[in-house]
């Protein structure tokens, strides 16, 4: 099992293309695109998510996507486990009465928000995200699943940027990482 699964994160691995200095000077974008348009490799992410949370038996309600590349990765396993899809959206997208948390990025700030009614509290849930950098977005949605007193199980990224230090900021969360660079 250990064998496949490592065959597995090394099939991500390929299909995550690194491009420099974007979208400015300075950053390397690690692009997940690759992964989306090969099926074997997206089938591989879902796996590899599926196994971790199956092996922690977190017996999961909701799957938790952060806006918007977590919308890609998080129905499919949500799916695959039995459990719902929730939503965390940028302020000002999703209708009806919501629940927000501002929260610093390295150029600004910014609000998530969730609709009022997405998480009930004592839900276990799971956040999922496509990368994980200075880990500001997972933090704030995990603020706003402590706002809606769900049990926060662990957060799940396709790719951590390990020197940005994202997952120590998430403590005492777990973070899961397919690819770490």
């Amino acid at each position: 099992m250990e064998g496949r699964s490592e065959s597995k994160i090394q099939l991500v691995r390929r299909h995550i293309h690194s491009f420099p200095d974007f979208p400015k000077k300075g950053i390397l974008f690690r692009d997940i695109c690759p992964i989306l348009k090969d099926p074997t490799a997206l089938a591989a992410v879902i796996d590899l998510f599926e196994e971790h949370v199956k092996n922690k038996n977190w017996g999961v309600d909701l799957i938790v996507g952060l806006d918007a590349r977590g919308f890609l990765f998080g129905p499919l396993l949500a799916q695959r486990l039995g459990v719902g899809f929730v939503m965390v959206r940028k302020k000002g997208k999703l209708p009806g009465a919501t629940v927000s948390v501002a929260y610093n990025l390295e150029y600004g700030k910014a609000e998530a928000e969730i609709q009022v009614d997405a998480v009930t509290p004592g839900q276990k849930v799971v956040l999922l995200d496509d990368l994980l950098a200075t880990g500001g977005t997972l933090f704030a949605a995990c603020e706003l699943m402590k706002k809606q007193h769900a049990e926060i199980q662990g957060c799940m990224v396709v790719i951590e940027l390990t020197e940005l230090k994202g997952s120590d900021r998430l403590k005492p969360h777990s973070v899961y990482s397919l690819v770490q660079y």
